[in-house]
Formats: structure tokens, sequence, C-alpha cells
């Protein structure tokens, strides 16, 4: 089996060569970019399955990197940056990051993050799931689509994986923990609320297509449920 490719995106050269370094030691193929600009021209080529990437870059924020590397295919994005705020996590999750890990930080840590996001990756790719298909409604995790009303809804990869999770276990509700440890895969020690961000996007998204947003509902003091209404 191939060594999963990683593009770095950092401007901070100490830290970029001591990324680097680490994950030399663990045989991934590596590119890396100090900017925006460089780091489209890099994925373009390179075609990585996983992008680290900081927020602070010199010519544009990460966000925007984010966002564009989503629009042009399905990677797995791990935004790493000394930006802390909530509203700073909230909009990298917006704009399509799968994980958050705040500077300072520890390798260690830096490796069970990449583990977990390309294991789930990998398990996706692998298997072949059944779709599941409503009047108005059909999620297709083998070509990870999900069409509304006959309209292709444009998620990222991990908003597909939530709300197939959701569809594909309806019969109870699901807390924001019991979330994270499905659909992120590792136990996240930061705050649960980002379940609630992706949620939040999943439904914007949907309000293109229905009115109101149905399927996943929220259960106060709990969690959420996906129940199918036809709209």
């Amino acid at each position: 089996m191939a060594s999963a490719k990683i593009l770095v995106v950092e401007d901070d050269t100490p830290t970029l060569k001591l990324i680097v370094r680490f994950l030399q030691h663990k045989s991934y193929q590596l590119q890396m970019a100090s900017n925006g600009l460089s780091a489209l021209a890099v994925f373009d080529n390179f075609q990585p399955d996983l992008v680290i990437l900081d927020i602070n870059l010199p010519d544009v924020l990460g966000y925007e990197i984010c966002e564009q590397m989503q629009l042009k295919r399905d990677v797995c994005i791990l935004i790493l940056t000394c930006r802390t705020q909530q509203e700073d996590i909230a909009e990298a999750f917006r704009k399509g990051a799968d994980d958050y890990i705040t500077k300072p930080f520890h390798l260690e840590e830096l490796q069970w993050r990449i583990q977990a996001l390309l294991k789930r990756r990998r398990n996706n790719s692998e298997q072949v799931l059944e779709q599941i298909i409503f009047p108005n409604l059909i999620i297709d995790p083998n070509r990870r689509e999900i069409i509304v009303n006959d309209q292709l809804l444009n998620v990222t990869s991990l908003e597909f994986e939530l709300i197939y999770f959701l569809a594909s276990n309806s019969e109870r509700v699901w807390s924001r923990a019991e979330l994270i440890e499905k659909v992120w895969k590792y136990s996240f020690t930061g705050d649960h609320r980002v379940v609630d961000v992706h949620i939040g996007q999943i439904r914007k998204k949907l309000q293109a297509f229905l009115s109101p947003p149905l399927f996943i509902q929220t259960v106060r003091g709990i969690g959420y449920k996906f129940e199918y209404f036809k709209s």
C-alpha cells in the first residue's frame, strides 16, 4: 500500500521544518508550502490525501485556502494554528476543515490526529455500502453524494460522514460526545460544540433545496437525531 501524501502549509520556517522532519520518519510522502498561492499550486499537482494548514499565512487567510481546496476535491484538512478563539474554530469548520489543533502542540498528538483522519478516509474508500433512499433524499456512501430533490448537495467529507452516520443510525438520539467518537473516530478533548457548527452548515446547505431544512432534528439537552419528513 502506498504511503499517504501530506501537504504541510506553514509560513513559520522552524515549525514547518519540525513537522516535515517528524513526518518523514513516519514514512509519509510530503510536500510543503509557505503561503496560500503556492499551497494551491502544490495541491493541484501533488493531489494530497491530507493537508496540514495554518490560518495565518502571509498572502491569504488559511480559511479561504481550506474552502478552495475542498471545492476542488474531497480532501482531509487539519488546521494547525495559534488561533484559539471559538469564532476562529467555528470559521475553520464552516470552510470545510476536518480537525483543528492549536499551537503550541505535541507532535505525537498531531500524528494521532493524522492517523485518525487517514483511517476514516481509508475505511470509507474500501467499504461498499448500501444507499439510503427516500422519495426526495438519496445518500450514496460509495459515490459520497447526497441528492436532495434531484439536486446534488455540496458537502465536505466530514459533513457527509456526519449525515450518513445519523441517517444510518436513526433509531436513537446521539449526543455530541458520541458523534465525536463515532464520526471523528477519536476521543475529542475540546469543545463538543464543534458538532453544532457542522450540523449548522449542513442545515444551511439544505435550505437551498428544502424549506425548512429537514432530516436532522435537535433533541434539547441531549444531541441530534435523524428523522425523515417528506417536504
